[in-house]
């Protein structure tokens, strides 16, 4: 079988088990959240692009509202992704480079985790490698102007669409031309300016609604990368960077990876290969590792840079491997890690039937638990509605919590167009997309006859709040007083039960529900 002929069944098969596997669990908050995004279509959101919210749009219509529905993506974007560093690797080394890549790309337990959770990042790595090979292209047709130059831009301007990282491959760009003496003249010719003007274009919505809405997504990015208050030097923040890759890239793989790029660095001026894939991995590690040394960036931040960084790494190690049989023991060694420790990743009930104990929380206890304890919350609301003869609306204390049970509802009901089928607590401060979608405590305009009577649905704004007087129920974590501005908003509020999450006789989650009793609104 030739090395193109594997390549394809092993991505296909890989692809039919990750399908296969999509409804297995339920969904990670950031999905709910981002498919309720994908019920609201916008040129962009509290964080990130638009890119995300219609990519779930799309699998939705097609295949339903489900975990399969919305995770559909994942499992495409990683075949996509591996089959383009292929051809890619093909091109540029050979046919066994690429696919060496691929296999050691797929038993990278952060790539495996996102070729099941849909995130941005599958999205953001895909146009990332697709940009990449795009641009490769347009170089080899140099000093010819080709479709690719646009195309290029194109791609890099979708990227960022679904995450602002992508942004940064314009400057790969960009010093891949100024670093290579044979592509200088590119600056004189129209085919830079078609890449960049293409990619100005995708910037615009975001942009556009971004000035709507306070240039929300800037604070959101300084907040996120702590650059707002405390800026400092900390180098232990720096080792824990490193720490943080060790173990979401698998230690040894990160090892050689590391390895690799860093003995790759004098071929960087002798091969222009080398100096490409080097130019398209350092500014986006550079950046988020120079970010690190205030406050640790989490390991998925930078994954675009790895895309290049792996294909110099299979590089260096294969001219090596070749002439070391220990080594090619080691990469094997490596490689059988990696996938077992993607397999615990996915599903850490692996290690809990080897006798595994968890000293702490287990992460994939994020994917556990929210349909049946939103079951709970629905049986519950359902009686008392029942028992006081008035519907209630529900307000959660936090975005996942809102997200997932507004996912996991099976009667939604909706308070208005847009309205989320949970809200969070009332708040003056801009803290995540619920803060711009329909609230129970803002005021709409009133009807007429209604602004012009005396009632107390009268306001100077001629507007009236329709919650004021109804009850809903809160839903928050277990221990926790409802807030002060629940508790001033509300005439009463009372606990009324308790649902909890065990697994393995360990609390896993637990939750306090409250009766809020006759809205008034805040007092101003």
């Amino acid at each position: 079988m030739s090395k193109t002929r594997a390549v394809w069944f092993f991505v296909g098969a890989l692809t039919l088990v990750r399908l296969s596997m999509l409804a297995s669990t339920d969904l990670e908050f950031d999905e709910a959240h981002y498919w309720m995004w994908s019920e609201r279509l916008a040129p962009a959101y509290f964080s990130k692009g638009p890119g995300i919210a219609f990519a779930i749009r799309a699998s939705t219509a097609l295949f339903g509202a489900n975990e399969f529905g919305v995770r559909f993506w994942s499992p495409i974007l990683a075949a996509g992704t591996s089959l383009l560093l292929y051809y890619f690797a093909r091109r540029i080394f050979n046919d066994a480079a690429g696919l060496w890549t691929v296999v050691a790309l797929n038993v990278t337990p952060i790539f495996n985790v996102g070729a099941f959770v849909i995130t941005t990042d599958s999205l953001s790595i895909f146009f990332w490698t697709s940009a990449m090979f795009s641009f490769w292209l347009a170089l080899e047709k140099s000093p010819r102007f080709s479709f690719y130059w646009p195309l290029t831009g194109l791609l890099i301007g979708l990227g960022f669409l679904c995450r602002y990282t992508n942004a940064f491959e314009v400057v790969s760009v960009l010093l891949v031309l100024g670093f290579a003496p044979r592509f200088r003249q590119e600056f004189k010719r129209p085919g830079l300016y078609f890449l960049v003007g293409l990619f100005a274009l995708c910037t615009i919505p975001p942009i556009i609604w971004n000035a709507q809405h306070a240039w929300i997504t800037l604070l959101h990015l300084r907040t996120r990368g702590s650059l707002t208050e405390n800026i400092g030097f900390r180098p232990i923040e720096a080792f824990k960077f490193f720490g943080e890759h060790f173990i979401f890239y698998s230690p040894v793989l990160f090892l050689a990876l590391a390895w690799g790029v860093i003995g790759s660095w004098r071929r960087v001026n002798q091969q222009f290969k080398v100096l490409f894939l080097f130019w398209f991995g350092l500014p986006v590690f550079a950046f988020y590792f120079l970010l690190s040394m205030n406050k640790v960036a989490t390991p998925n931040w930078d994954a675009v840079s790895f895309v290049s960084f792996g294909l110099l790494a299979v590089y260096y190690w294969r001219e090596r491997m070749e002439a070391h049989a220990a080594l090619r023991w080691c990469a094997a060694a490596a490689l059988l890690l990696g996938l077992m420790i993607s397999a615990f990743s996915l599903d850490s009930d692996l290690l809990r039937s080897a006798g595994f104990r968890f000293w702490r929380k287990d992460p994939s206890d994020r994917m556990r638990g929210w349909k049946s304890m939103t079951a709970e919350v629905e049986k519950m609301r359902n009686e008392l509605e029942t028992s006081l003869g008035e519907k209630l609306f529900l307000i959660a204390d936090e975005r996942h919590r809102a997200s997932e049970i507004s996912f996991y509802l099976r009667e939604k009901r909706p308070e208005g167009p847009g309205h989320p089928p949970v809200y969070l607590v009332e708040s003056q401060d801009l803290v995540n997309q619920f803060s711009f979608w329909p609230r129970y405590d803002q005021f709409v305009e009133a009807p007429v006859k209604t602004a012009q009577s005396q009632d107390e649905g009268y306001t100077e704004q001629r507007g009236l709040n329709p919650f004021v007087g109804r009850s809903a129920l809160l839903i928050r974590d277990y221990a926790q007083h409802p807030p002060h501005n629940i508790r001033a908003a509300f005439e009463s509020t009372e606990p009324v039960g308790t649902i909890e999450l065990r697994r393995f006789g360990k609390l896993v989650r637990r939750w306090e529900l409250f009766l809020c009793r006759h809205y008034r609104t805040l007092p101003l």
